[in-house]
């Protein structure tokens, strides 16, 4: 396409015919062609290097250049097709950055749309073909993330749907991207949407109100290491883009309570806002912005903040939209704001709800909030280290709507406390990861009736969790279907038979990577309980398991398609096992640092590779290079890993 093309950050500049016959304009356009990215028309007619008027030296400019820059723009406002523009901006760095100067309001065939709005002519119907709504996206990381290459990318994507999405990651602290950059954007896109700003240290207000000025679509503004934006470029951003729905701010030490409050009072659709790191956000911010956006702000994500119990009390007076909400790392807030926050009986709409290192989080505040959020359906946890297995199952009975728990490295929950759980409440999933306070012990008493509902169980490194555990799990969940027990070294095939006998649903997914003492014994037991549901088993590093286990998965297994034996003691024998099997549709099959598979696997791989669409063979050590380009070649449609 001869033309200016939205530049994606990975094109070359093209290595064609040459624009010119002189060598001296030619050396004038190559000293260019490393800092604009923009393609050039292969076919464009040569320069005429004669003398325009006779008499004149062959050194002297061609009148075109002798325009001043007004005249120029002016013409360039007048070229009717985004084609020519592309083309203009091809010719000289000077010409490009003019082009760049110029809104897409100005040009001439906008202004005959907007004034010929409703007309069916032919004429117009093909003027409007340039209209945008915004359907590009681009994205610039690292060295990349350059000036010239947003102005290429704001030359270039008019006229051709439209940039409606722009990312930019990181950039060059001598070259990257400036104010310079996002004016040039916001010149020529003003059918952006979404922009994402991640670790762009040299952009600051002006940039971004450049954008607020331009781009009056915007929905979406994610500022991440954004140390030069301050409260005026958010306020620019607020007063000047009402359509905006979701806000993230990261670790921008320069944005405080000024910014939020514009936000919430001047951008009645927002649904969803974050902020993480900002040490100038306080309660009177996060106050203001919820009080004022209350009625459609339905996703809050507080991570890191000074704010206190105040602002706590206000989400739980003020969010009666809220859905979903994540309060991490605020150190200031005490029980009383957790216990405030459920108590006030605002959050009836909460769904999902995650705490993560908050000391406020006690036995007492979790009861609250499990009173106060009737409609809680997912909670987790992490790192709440006041949380006790009596506070868990206080929580449990009041949150009657409490479909998923997550636990993470809540160090003073119980054996008890999970049984507990597991009897007063319909968990449809339980997870458990790191939890060090639990031990394998027996409670010496019976246990209540059985927990119908739950569906999945994780239980992942916690050291604790043994036989005796399993072995209560087991009689008190019949229905398990998903079980991931991975980590857990101490478990046995003794500990582990119970909990698959008492599944009576029939296991669909397993997990039991790291299980370091499981033996082939547990995996035939496996395979004939459950061998007719099982679509997934992970045995990575069970390294006792060997080649029998294959042979029973391929006897029993009828509908699974994902399998990991990674880091076992499986052979080429186990290899040629699985090939053999009826009915078999495996698609991702992992042997990665099984030493014992080796090239005589050829065959039976590629007789696996008739379903497979992964297959793994790193560390596979006695596989050739050879053998893998053999695979690559006839699994084509599989990918393959060595």
């Amino acid at each position: 396409m001869p033309a200016l093309v939205n530049y994606g950050g990975d094109d070359d500049l093209y290595s064609g015919g040459s624009f010119y016959t002189n060598s001296t304009d030619l050396g004038r356009l190559c000293s260019i062609s490393s800092q604009v990215d923009v393609y050039c028309p292969p076919r464009k007619r040569a320069r005429i290097s004669a003398p325009f008027i006779f008499g004149e030296t062959e050194d002297e400019q061609p009148s075109i250049h002798v325009l001043p820059d007004e005249c120029l723009v002016e013409i360039f406002k007048r070229i009717p097709g985004v084609r020519e523009r592309s083309s203009c901006a091809c010719v000289s760095k000077h010409w490009f950055m003019l082009l760049t100067s110029i809104r897409k309001g100005e040009y001439e065939s906008s202004k005959v749309v907007k004034e010929n709005i409703g007309s069916s002519s032919d004429d117009v119907e093909m003027i409007s073909s340039e209209e945008e709504d915004g359907f590009l996206t681009r994205c610039l990381e690292g060295k990349k993330a350059t000036d010239m290459r947003l102005a290429a990318i704001a030359v270039g994507t008019s006229g051709h749907g439209g940039l409606g999405k722009l990312s930019i990651r990181g950039s060059s602290s001598s070259r990257g991207i400036t104010n310079f950059g996002l004016s040039a954007i916001s010149r020529g896109c003003p059918s952006l949407k979404v922009l994402s700003l991640w670790d762009v240290r040299r952009v600051g207000d002006e940039g971004l109100s450049e954008i607020a000025k331009g781009c009056h679509l915007l929905e979406k503004l994610d500022l991440c290491q954004c140390p030069l934006v301050s409260n005026k470029g958010l306020i620019a951003i607020a007063e000047n883009c009402p359509n905006l729905t979701a806000l993230s701010i990261e670790s921008c030490p320069k944005i405080g309570n000024e910014g939020l409050q514009a936000i919430g009072k001047l951008c009645p659709k927002l649904q969803s806002i974050s902020i993480k790191d900002c040490p100038l956000v306080g309660d009177y911010g996060v106050s203001s912005l919820l009080s004022s956006a209350s009625s459609v702000l339905s996703k809050v994500k507080l991570q890191g903040l000074s704010i206190t119990d105040f602002s706590l009390a206000v989400i739980g007076h003020y969010g009666k939209s809220v859905t979903n909400l994540t309060l991490s790392n605020l150190q200031n807030v005490t029980e009383k704001g957790f216990w405030v926050m459920g108590n006030t009986l605002g959050l009836q709409k909460l769904v999902s709800l995650m705490i993560a290192s908050c000391w406020g989080v006690t036995d007492v505040s979790l009861e609250a909030i499990g009173k106060g959020c009737t409609n809680l359906k997912q909670m987790c946890l992490r790192r709440c280290c006041f949380v006790s297995g009596d506070g868990l199952v206080a929580f449990a009975k009041s949150a009657g709507s409490l479909e998923c728990l997550q636990l993470v490295e809540c160090n003073r929950v119980t054996q008890s406390g999970i049984i507990g759980v597991l009897s007063n409440c319909g968990l449809k999933s339980l997870s458990l990861v790191k939890c060090m306070g639990i031990k394998d012990i027996s409670l010496g008493v019976p246990l209540s009736s059985p927990c119908n509902s739950l569906k999945s169980l994780s239980i992942r490194n916690c050291p604790g969790f043994g036989t005796v555990s399993l072995a209560m799990v087991g009689k008190l969940c019949p229905q398990l279907q998903h079980i991931d027990l991975s980590g857990l070294c101490c478990i046995t095939d003794a500990g582990l038979l119970p909990l698959l006998q008492n599944c009576e649903a029939g296991l669909v997914k397993v997990n039991l990577s790291g299980c370091l003492n499981l033996t082939d014994e547990i995996l035939v037991s496996l395979t004939r309980l459950h061998g007719a549901t099982l679509e997934l088993l992970n045995l990575d590093g069970c390294r006792r398991i060997t080649d029998a286990s294959l042979v029973a998965v391929a006897d029993n297994c009828v509908f699974l398609s994902d399998l990991d034996v990674s880091r076992c003691a499986i052979t080429d024998v186990g290899v040629a096992a699985l090939s053999q099997a009826e009915h078999f549709n495996l698609q991702v099959l992992s042997f990665s640092g099984c030493s014992g598979v080796s090239n005589k696997s050829l065959t039976f791989l590629d007789k696996l590779g008739r379903t497979l669409v992964g297959l793994n063979l790193q560390h596979c050590n006695s596989i050739s290079t050879q053998t893998v380009e053999l695979l690559v070649e006839s699994l084509w449609r599989c990918d393959i890993l060595f």
